[in-house]
């Protein structure tokens, strides 16, 4: 079976009426019965444009009232004595043609809502049952520590899913880090708090929990309301369009919900604890990460890292001088990172250990143009720009040129790289019909962002984030260079190392600088002890802050000033400080780069491909169906098989002389020299996703298979390396050495 997206069907555009009341004749209801059905045909031939799920329920909606209506007028006949028994029974097959009709707008509204929402239809858990049951039994991942029944959230990559998993990477270093010149590190996992408090983690990197109240299992919030308004909606076809309508809204704004918000929705639906439906505890923060500590001591608090960006923008000082002070420059990583999720759940998608692979590209804030963008201007794919999103729109097909043009995408190295990931997926065997790039909404944003995208991919699960590409401004080098409050405050703790660039000019500039100029003497008899942290507070003021302040002593002589290092505001008087703007001469320009993150969730991407590459075919006795994982050769985990035909030593020496130059040519394989069928031994390995297939049926020459068409080409034996490598490694098609060397028909290929 192989997976298809869900397409709502169209729906007509008249709707059917009730059937009049007894007393209009018969044959006049079934003539306009008649006409309707004919009208509806002709609808559905011309309409070009899929409805909304809006447009379903309202159909749907309609019908229904006319069953409803239907139903009430054969009642009607048959308590009434005076109508004819043609007359009843055309009445009843009036109401059973609009009960089909109504049942097939339900199944229509339910293929759209299962669509939209990603989690409902029998044919994607059916989908997503034979795809884990494959993997599973082939070892492709099992859940970690398995005998002792394991730990949610932990899986263990077997030995085929090792080797998707390396090829995966080292896809993506090619493709990155060697195609765009790029600096690799590998920072510690263990990360110290201090590094942590400065970047914001341990301040607010936390999702609501609640609790059941009797047994004080521990839930996600905004999981338990997500699934509570998708379940209505995907199941409770006939709700009325208003509450269908709140459901929506909810769904859109739920990362935006303060706890007190998530509390009153969870208490006014009335949900419970799902496994004992005991009532649950308001919902409250808790931080995702794994607190340890450094040293023997325990005094130095270390956390497992959330992200890997972390380690690159505090080396940002080194890697700046390492690239010769020049601007723009990537970093990228590749490492494991540690989240420990609330309740974790859809397998590999959502786990508690997982590897990250992060680029941090840093830019002139000024110029956010890229040289390269030309190669990628003309993709067209799948884009979800946020007007789409809230006009209730689907998706479309756009050129990434035109998108960044018109300011879709806010610039040009941002638009750069949505386009490289996009080829990356692509190549890696991702579908191009199941993969878009949605656009953040206003209350996604952090309020330093000034664009971000992330690439989806359409799996059993529904819309998965699988490459989060954001415009995160300056704000990462700003949080760990800034060094501004007191040292006895916690927020003292960051580097106090300026992390900027330099523009050097080739003659000096006139320019204009805001020049903040703090009177101690005044601070000190207004603020007395705390006149240091008022100081440092002042002088740490944004040119806007500043400006600000500026006018408001110049028209009040006063104004309010909050010192975060207090807690409060104080007053700020026109003696205590001098702001102005000044012209000076410099010979360079110093400034915080922008960064520029693409965020690759691997396992994410991973699953998503061992379901695009799934699918099944009969066998020859078409009594059972095979499994295949159409893994691209770039991918697969074991790229050729070698079969001797039947057990014979000529053919077994053959066989060894054809994997002796596969391993001299860096090509995995696995040499299978079992009695049983060649087709057994074909289905086997199809299983786990292998390309190609070598089968010794002569000394001198052999056949390869192609696991998809299973066609079959004879190759002697001193070319199959030099053939295998060049399909795997993307330099031939099938097609291409399908022309050059001649095909193979013989039984061996029908055995499967």
């Amino acid at each position: 079976m192989v997976f298809m997206r869900f397409r709502p069907q169209l729906i007509f555009s008249s709707l059917p009426r009730a059937i009049p009341k007894p007393r209009t004749p018969p044959a006049a209801t079934l003539a306009a019965a008649a006409a309707r059905r004919r009208h509806h045909s002709t609808a559905v031939a011309t309409s070009m444009a899929a409805p909304s799920e809006d447009a379903l329920r309202r159909a749907l909606a309609e019908r229904q009232a006319a069953v409803d209506a239907q139903a009430e007028a054969v009642r009607t006949l048959k308590a009434g004595g005076g109508a004819s028994k043609a007359q009843v029974d055309a009445a009843v097959e009036a109401l059973k043609a609009l009960k089909i009709e109504a049942g097939a707008a339900a199944r229509r509204l339910q293929q759209a809502v299962g669509a939209g929402a990603g989690g409902g239809g029998a044919a994607r858990e059916e989908l997503r049952q034979a795809v884990v049951n494959a993997l599973e039994r082939k070892l492709f991942y099992i859940p970690s520590f398995k005998i002792y029944r394991g730990v949610a959230g932990l899986y263990d990559y077997g030995p085929p899913g090792c080797r998707v998993k390396a090829n995966v990477l080292s896809l993506w270093r090619q493709h990155f880090v060697l195609g765009e010149n790029m600096l690799e590190v590998d920072c510690p996992c263990v990360t110290p708090e201090i590094v942590l408090k400065a970047s914001g983690h341990v301040e607010k990197f936390t999702d609501l929990m609640v609790k059941d109240e009797k047994t004080g299992t521990c839930y996600r919030a905004d999981h338990l309301l997500k699934d509570f308004c998708k379940e209505k909606l995907e199941k409770n076809l006939t709700l009325p369009q208003e509450k269908a309508d709140e459901f929506k809204r909810i769904l859109a704004i739920l990362d935006d919900l303060s706890p007190e918000e998530l509390g009153a929705k969870i208490k006014e639906y009335g949900i419970v604890a799902p496994d004992t439906k005991n009532p649950l505890s308001d919902p409250y923060p808790f931080n995702l990460m794994f607190q340890t500590s450094i040293g023997p001591t325990g005094l130095s608090v270390g956390y497992m890292r959330p992200e890997t960006a972390q380690g690159i923008f505090v080396n940002f000082k080194d890697l700046y001088y390492y690239n010769g002070q020049k601007l723009p420059f990537a970093a990228a990583q590749i490492g494991q990172a540690f989240r420990n999720e609330i309740s974790p759940r859809q397998g590999l998608l959502r786990v508690r250990e997982f590897t990250l692979a992060e680029i941090e590209h840093f830019v002139d804030p000024e110029d956010k143009s890229h040289p390269k963008f030309v190669d990628v201007a003309d993709l067209e794919f799948l884009m979800f720009p946020r007007e789409l999103q809230l006009s209730g729109e689907s998706a479309k097909l756009m050129k990434l040129g035109d998108a960044v043009s018109k300011g879709t995408v806010n610039n040009e190295t941002l638009g750069y790289f949505i386009g490289r990931v996009y080829l990356f997926l692509t190549l890696l065997g991702i579908d191009k019909g199941r993969l878009r790039f949605r656009q953040h909404l206003p209350n996604e944003m952090a309020h330093y962002a000034a664009d971000c995208w992330d690439a989806e991919i359409e799996c059993s699960y529904g819309w998965i984030e699988c490459v989060g590409i954001a415009d995160r401004s300056a704000y990462d080098l700003r949080a760990h260079s800034v060094s501004l409050l007191h040292p006895l405050h916690p927020e003292y703790e960051k580097s106090g190392v300026p992390l900027v660039a330099h523009e050097k000019f080739s003659k000096p500039r006139e320019v204009e600088k805001l020049v903040i100029v703090p009177s101690k003497k005044d601070l000190g008899l207004a603020f007395k002890g705390n006149q240091k942290m008022v100081l440092e507070a002042l002088e740490a003021m944004s040119e806007k802050e500043a400006l600000e302040m500026k006018a408001a002593l110049e028209t009040k002589g006063e104004t309010n000033f909050n010192v975060c290092t207090l807690g409060k505001d104080v007053v700020i008087t026109k003696k205590m400080v001098s702001i102005s703007m000044e012209k000076k001469l410099e010979h360079q320009r110093v400034f915080t780069p922008s960064v520029i993150e693409p965020s690759f969730g691997i396992g994410r991407i991973i699953y998503c491909l061992f379901e695009h590459s799934f699918y099944t075919r009969p066998s020859k006795s078409e009594e059972e169906q095979l499994n295949v994982f159409r893994f691209p050769p770039l991918v697969a985990p074991i790229k050729c098989t070698v079969f001797p035909l039947v057990k014979n030593q000529e053919f077994d020496d053959a066989a060894k002389v054809i994997a002796k130059s596969l391993t001299t040519a860096g090509i995995s394989h696995i040499i299978d020299t079992t009695a049983i069928s060649i087709g057994r031994r074909y289905a086997r390995t199809d299983e786990i996703g292998v390309p190609f297939a070598v089968t010794v049926d002569s000394p001198t020459n052999v056949t390869i298979r192609e696991r998809d068409s299973k066609e079959q080409i004879r190759v002697d034996i001193s070319e199959v390396a030099s053939v295998v490598k060049q399909l795997t490694e993307g330099q031939s098609t099938w097609a291409d050495v399908s022309a050059k060397y001649p095909a193979h028909v013989g039984p061996q290929g029908d055995q499967e």
